[in-house]
């Protein structure tokens, strides 16, 4: 997989959540916005740190393998890069990640 962690910021990332969170679906977000808050965590160790980045510079970057302006299959490569890190790095995930995520999904859906 080509390295997308020169693709990531966070103003892009915030930018491309508040921007795509209705066409990309619930699932995706909630799961880009728990590696964020796993991202963020000062305790979270940098190898697992870069392997977010590069997760979240794909998600960030539009031009990828399946381009995300296509009707329902321009996010499954997204989702599926993203499902690959999070259940690679799980144990560095913490149920604070996983609130924080689901708060912020909530509030972006309606649903708080």
């Amino acid at each position: 997989m080509q390295d997308y962690s020169d693709k990531y910021n966070k103003n892009d990332f915030w930018s491309k959540v508040v921007n795509v969170f209705k066409s990309a679906g619930r699932e995706l977000i909630e799961k880009a916005l728990t590696l964020y808050y796993c991202f963020e965590d000062p305790l979270t160790p940098l190898w697992v740190k870069s392997m977010i980045i590069v997760a979240l510079g794909y998600f960030i970057f539009p031009a990828d393998t399946v381009p995300d302006c296509l009707p329902v299959i321009g996010y499954s490569d997204d989702l599926g890069v993203l499902a690959g890190v999070y259940v690679t790095i799980s144990a560095y995930i913490t149920d604070e990640h996983i609130q924080n995520a689901k708060r912020k999904t909530d509030a972006l859906f309606g649903c708080a």
